[in-house]
């Protein structure tokens, strides 16, 4: 392993040991004061509820719930108080209790849904700014996402999208573009384990079920140091645990896709499972559509499935056990004109079990053990050239992380993780092998964060963390012995909060951030993107971010939202275009390195109470990358999801008679896309046995399509019947039948090259009926 030089090594002890001494001097003061804790859940089902708010009357301060439901509150002066918990869309509950000095009180709040819950677009009124999200961070509704208009099923990412900062690649794709960086460039964690390729039917919605969610948090960039190997930014998921109190089930019968689940109690209420599926319904409406319409790109075949299982045993008040998985697959066949065909296998397996205990009224420590599997086997035919493209990845990891609230002004998160990785990719023309390698690695982490807060409404959040990845490249093809590599790298993290009153706070993150792994990916046709990692002289990518926000109340129901932000991105790899034949080369120069930046500024204007709620978002950002190396990308040119304005609207509406209307709307700079100058034909390649047409352009994406803009609307009856609650969804996507612009395509038989252009969604209809019962 390198040697890490001594100005790194001395900064990070610095950090250590003056975090260590202000902990020290926090818990001698903590010992003349009491400390509560407990849990807050949702009274009806038994969920634990993530985030919601508790707040001890008399000291003026609160605390939110973590990912497991549990809250602490230290450093309270003793004597009766006042504790009052508090979450979106449900009834506030106040209780009061006795503190002896140096005691611990338990408080678990069981609250009561609202009767309306349509207000759940942003945080109640009462809710002080000081508690609510970090800069950059979004917390996502499933109510919301569930009600949005959508093309034949609800959608996760679809919905996250609507957000400023994130931006969408067309509308055949669910993939984020958040803050100027590629997908791969996100974090996605379900139960706390990495979920590698998070769509459907190559990008065109996630791999998430709804009805199977509880929570979603999304953190858009400078993120916090128990996060770590991605550039940008995190979608952190938790599946459901299942209802507590009593046996129910769920039935929704889409054009998409059909969903059921059920869930109920074990044990007497001392465990609870919750079990949801959702395969596809489509076969019947792509037949008709291959009928009725003359274009290229209608799957032939279409299949996919998802599972989601959970189970949770609360071994005692203070430690509870669960086990989480997750299996999806797609087979997807796609024609294209007479002489063009894709065939597509791939899919997700997650598996994890995680132990969490209360160690004490101000401590709280979690456990677990996870696997991954990612696997991709697609198949395509051009003409009578077949390739293949191969390529799994397998994760096994475990991890502790310790949460510890000594005083009032004090907070200290520690963690660490280790596992193994394996990374598997072949390449195959016409049944040639061309590259076929195995990249095994270990890898481990490790962070310290810390919160304290001082002075008139001052907040300072600071964190180190550490990443070691060693891995070694084993081309199959080459009788060489493998070559290993060690990386080792430190990303310190800062964020400063400065609350001026309940309604005014001005906050500022930066971080820095390394990524280990690389997707590489078609920009029009994401059927054969693959994954690839480091290696001998191909170091990790690095990135630093800055963010600047203003958070802001605007009377009961308003609240206003803005944040600039910043960032680098360096030592990005990816392979190189040109390469025909690999055979013989080294690891490294399969690979070209690049460097970027990105920059912009978001607005998000919500309205959170009354009959009409909803946001309106706008995000005016830029990114660029440049490849050094290659003349071609040697200057700094946009990828395609550089859209320099970006705005979006979601309103919601009580109609009243359980009616209610939603609409979505979202307006955008046209993409950027490469205008060829010429046509020049190859010859002699390898694997080819005949010439081979192509386009050449004096530079890259150097106009834009048209600007994309698209209104979809949305209706929602709910009811009962006489043995189930149900939820009829009549929308309409697309309602003035606006075909934006997706790409052009060249037909090299005619002479000139004829142009043509493939457009996206036309106008659609969707109905769906959900039943609970």
């Amino acid at each position: 392993m390198p040697q890490v030089p001594l100005g790194v090594r001395r900064p990070a002890l610095a950090v250590l040991l003056a975090a260590g001494l202000g902990l020290a001097l926090a818990a001698s003061a903590a010992a003349q004061t009491g400390s509560v804790s407990g849990f807050v859940r949702d009274a009806e089902t038994g969920e634990t509820l993530l985030q919601a708010t508790v707040r001890v009357v008399e000291a003026g301060r609160g605390a939110a719930t973590n990912a497991e439901g549990f809250y602490s509150l230290g450093g309270l002066a003793p004597g009766e108080v006042t504790v009052v918990a508090s979450y979106i869309g449900y009834v506030s509950e106040r209780r009061a209790l006795t503190l002896e000095p140096g005691g611990a009180g338990r408080l678990d709040f069981d609250l009561a849904p609202e009767g309306v819950t349509s207000g759940e677009v942003v945080v109640e009124a009462d809710e002080t700014l000081e508690n609510e999200r970090p800069p950059g961070v979004q917390t996502v509704s499933i109510d919301l996402v569930e009600a949005l208009p959508t093309v034949f099923e609800a959608d996760l990412f679809r919905s996250i999208q609507l957000l400023p900062g994130v931006k969408a690649a067309n509308d055949f794709s669910s993939a984020l573009y958040i803050r100027g960086g590629s997908p791969d460039q996100t974090l996605v964690l379900l139960d706390g384990t990495t979920v590698y390729n998070p769509t459907h039917f190559f990008g065109f919605f996630s791999t998430f079920n709804t009805d199977a969610i509880k929570d979603v948090r999304l953190y858009k960039g400078a993120y916090p140091s128990q996060y770590g190997g991605r550039l940008g930014s995190v979608v952190d998921i938790y599946n459901r645990d299942g209802n507590r109190n009593e046996r129910k089930g769920t039935l929704t019968l889409g054009l998409l896709a059909s969903r059921a689940g059920i869930e109920g109690p074990i044990a007497g209420g001392r465990a609870s499972y919750s079990l949801n599926v959702r395969r596809s319904t489509l076969e019947p409406l792509l037949g008709l559509l291959r009928s009725q319409l003359d274009e290229d790109g209608i799957p032939e075949s279409f299949s996919f499935y998802d599972v989601n299982g959970k189970v949770g045993v609360d071994l005692s008040p203070n430690d509870r056990l669960s086990v989480a998985a997750y299996a999806g697959r797609d087979q997807v066949v796609v024609p294209f004109g007479d002489d063009a065909r894709f065939d597509l296998d791939y899919g997700n397996r997650t598996g994890s079990v995680t132990y969490n205990r209360v160690l004490s009224g101000t401590a709280f420590a979690s456990a677990q053990v996870s696997a991954t599997r990612y696997f991709s086997y697609p198949v395509g035919t051009v003409a009578e050239t077949t390739f293949r493209q191969p390529n799994t990845i397998t994760e096994y990891a475990a991890q502790v992380d310790g949460e510890w609230l000594p005083s009032e002004r004090v907070e200290l998160r520690v963690g660490a993780r280790a596992g193994r990785f394996g990374l598997d990719f072949e390449s195959e023309f016409n049944e040639n092998v061309g590259t076929s390698f195995s990249n095994p690695a270990t890898f481990g982490s490790a962070y310290v964060q810390g919160r304290t807060r001082f002075g008139d409404g001052w907040t300072v959040t600071g964190g180190l963390r550490t990443d070691a990845f060693r891995n070694r490249a084993d081309d199959r093809l080459d009788d060489a012995e493998p070559v290993a590599a060690t990386f080792v790298r430190f990303a310190p993290h800062l964020q400063v909060e400065r609350s001026f009153d309940d309604n005014v706070v001005i906050q500022a993150a930066a971080g820095r951030y390394h990524q280990f792994l690389s997707l590489v990916s078609n920009e029009a046709f994401s059927g054969f993107d693959t994954w690839l990692t480091t290696g001998p002289g191909v170091g990790p990518q690095a990135s630093e971010q800055a963010v600047l926000g203003l958070k802001t109340r605007l009377g009961p129901a308003w609240r206003l939202d803005v944040e600039v932000y910043g960032r680098t991105l360096r030592e990005l790899f990816d392979t190189r275009p040109e390469l025909q034949d690999v055979s013989g080369l080294d690891y490294a120069d399969l690979f070209r390195s690049g460097k970027g930046y990105a920059y912009g500024a978001e607005v998000l204007l919500e309205r959170g109470l009354g009959r009409l709620t909803g946001l309106v978002g706008y995000t005016v950002g830029v990114t660029r990358r440049r490849y050094p190396a290659e003349p071609a990308f040697s200057d700094f040119f946009p990828p395609k999801y550089d859209r320099l304005h970006d705005v979006t609207l979601v309103a919601n509406y009580d109609l009243g008679r359980s009616w209610r209307a939603t609409l979505a709307g979202a307006y955008a700079t046209g993409q950027a896309y490469t205008v060829p100058a010429r046509r020049y034909i190859v010859s002699g390649l390898p694997f080819e046995d005949r010439d081979v047409n192509a386009l050449d352009s004096p530079a890259l994406n150097n106009t834009r399509l048209p600007p994309y803009h698209r209104v979809d609307v949305g209706f929602t009856k709910r009811g009962t019947v006489a043995f189930a609650d149900y939820e009829l969804q009549l929308q309409l996507v697309n309602v003035y039948n606006r075909r934006n612009l997706w790409f052009e395509t060249y037909d090299f038989d005619e002479n000139p090259v004829e142009v043509g252009q493939v457009r996206q969604l036309p106008i659609l209809p969707n109905v769906s009926l959900s039943l609970d019962f």
